[in-house]
């Protein structure tokens, strides 16, 4: 070996050296790198089990939170409930005994005209007040009473005009030869009566709302048709979900100043198992509202006819409360709806193998206006007649009321 490779070969030692050093001090770090690396995973996995953790905590807090409130709110609706209850009940008794006291003073002052028609003016008034108390009481879980007689679908669509403030711009056109079960009487008039008032809110003053009595396949229609503005779509939805409902209704729900109308119509015929629905256009533009009244509410049997001649339905229905006179020759709101004058027939307990009513298209159950004119009457009888018309109209809404807590 030469003396110039002596020096570069201990370079060559020395150069190695250092790289087996820094190979050595990178190994060192990449294991310290990976050692931390490992516990940073490590401190990871924890903080993610402590984040599970956390948000199974919270959504178990959130739940039971939701809970509680939905159980408050229902103590709290419930007790609003039973307050409301308890008070239309109160009310409802006062409203019953001004009805009795207005009936007393009908028959006590029925000769004298103006003194009637001022009396008939007070008890529609009170008929009014009753059917909103009705109404209160449904959406509380009460119930309307009991009625002991059935009535013809006529007189039900009459009793339900009879309880609206505008009462003259309702016109009931149609027959069927049917009656209305006695238990479903009173709720059918109360929904019929909500849709009515309905009709003649949402509508031009002076527009006439029609009452159209139909027989289909499944049982009877009563359509009401107006000539308002309709509704929207987001109106239609609410309005079904509140004539279908599926779940108790809140009454904190029905907003400021609350509409019961849709409200009582749903509960009332999911109730007693008709179908409601405001979802069609009336032919005048308006709202078409249809209450469905299947067999099952349905009956062949004849009411007992209310003492009144029928050819003076038209000109005692125009001396309603508007009347501030006694006149000679009252004039009817409406033409008379031209009808066929068929004598009645006999209906027998003839029923299906299911065991309902069979249907008989021969023969009207109950009175339908004449075509003819009436005769010019004196004050007196205009005013006995009035009396008798007036308890013929109160027919289809006299019940006797037993509070309970069963449906009927």
């Amino acid at each position: 070996m030469t003396f110039a490779q002596g020096p570069l070969l201990w370079a060559l030692v020395v150069v190695a050296l250092v790289a087996v050093g820094a190979v050595l001090r990178a190994r060192r770090t990449n294991i310290g790198l990976r050692r931390q690396n490992a516990e940073l995973h490590q401190q990871r996995d924890v903080l993610q089990r402590q984040r599970d953790e956390l948000h199974v905590a919270y959504a178990g807090l959130t739940h039971q939170h939701s809970a509680e409130l939905a159980e408050v709110r229902k103590d709290a609706e419930e007790e609003t409930k039973a307050v409301l209850k308890a008070a239309v009940r109160t009310l409802q008794g006062l409203a019953d005994e001004q009805q009795v006291v207005i009936e007393n003073a009908q028959r006590k002052y029925g000769d004298d005209p103006g003194i009637l028609a001022d009396l008939m003016a007070i008890d529609h008034a009170n008929s009014q007040f009753g059917r909103r108390a009705q109404g209160i009481a449904v959406l509380c879980g009460g119930w309307l009473g009991r009625r002991e007689a059935v009535a013809s679908v006529f007189d039900v669509a009459r009793s339900a005009q009879g309880r609206i403030r505008q009462f003259d711009r309702v016109r009931v056109n149609g027959q069927v030869n049917f009656s209305v079960v006695s238990r479903a009487v009173e709720p059918v008039a109360v929904v019929l009566a909500e849709l009515l008032a309905n009709a003649t809110n949402y509508s031009a003053p002076g527009a006439p709302v029609e009452i159209n009595i139909q027989a289909v396949p499944t049982g009877v229609c009563l359509i009401v048709d107006d000539a308002g503005l309709g509704m929207g779509q987001e109106e239609k939805d609410r309005a079904a979900a509140l004539l279908a409902p599926q779940a108790a209704i809140s009454v904190s729900s029905l907003g400021i100043p609350p509409q019961f109308g849709f409200a009582v119509s749903g509960l009332l015929a999911a109730r007693y198992g008709f179908k409601v629905s405001v979802d069609s256009v009336s032919p005048y533009g308006g709202v078409r509202a249809v209450v469905l009244l299947p067999d099952e509410l349905l009956t062949g049997d004849v009411p007992s006819p209310p003492p009144v001649a029928a050819e003076h339905y038209d000109a005692d229905v125009a001396a309603l409360p508007r009347r501030q006179a006694p006149a000679p020759s009252p004039t009817p709101l409406f033409p008379p709806v031209a009808q066929s004058a068929a004598a009645p027939q006999p209906i027998g307990p003839a029923t299906t193998s299911g065991g309902l009513p069979k249907r008989r298209r021969k023969s009207p159950v109950s009175v339908v206006p004449s075509t003819e004119p009436g005769p010019v009457r004196s004050n007196e009888e205009t005013a006995s007649r009035l009396g008798a018309f007036q308890r013929g109209t109160r027919s289809g809404r006299d019940t006797t009321t037993m509070e309970g807590p069963e449906f009927q």
